[in-house]
């Protein structure tokens, strides 16, 4: 797997974020917040106007792209939180494509880019119980705190 590669998509390929995201079994980790998503198409320039042209060290997305296999498997992101002030990360992998590493590359690239723009210190809320939870603390997050939901973990990058 080390033909992965962050691809930032053109607004004519977020068919491949309209798929992961209405995937029941890629959006299980979300079922704490509804699970799959609907993303449709009239919504697309709006968000790729938020998310892709815009100051990446406030908003920062990319694909996961499999270069050996020539086929998207994921996404990363990060924003700033205004409420919390904290960057939030996220890292999606494509359901049949987990347990192969391709999560943990993900994100230490995504580390690595939000590091390259600046941020300092990277955090994810994930719901308890997810098993994402064990990747992020293996890549040197560590518990900032928890509610009853989720818990916060935080890198200094």
């Amino acid at each position: 797997m080390n033909m992965l590669a962050l691809h930032k998509p053109a607004r004519d390929e977020l068919w491949f974020r309209q798929e992961l995201l209405a995937d029941p079994a890629t959006m299980s980790y979300n079922d704490a917040w509804g699970g799959a998503i609907a993303y449709p198409e009239d919504d697309w320039d709006d968000w790729y106007d938020h998310w892709l042209a815009c100051d990446e060290r406030l908003r920062f997305y990319r694909y996961l792209f499999d270069a050996e296999n020539a086929e998207f498997v994921g996404e990363v992101a990060y924003r700033y939180s205004e409420d919390e002030d904290i960057y939030l990360a996220d890292v999606i992998v494509i359901a049949g494509r987990r347990s192969r590493g391709i999560g943990r590359i993900g994100l230490r690239l995504l580390c690595k880019a939000a590091r390259e723009r600046g941020v300092r210190v990277l955090y994810d809320n994930i719901a308890l119980g997810n098993p994402a939870i064990a990747l992020f603390l293996s890549e040197g997050f560590f518990e900032e705190y928890r509610t009853d939901d989720c818990i916060y973990l935080r890198k200094d990058l």
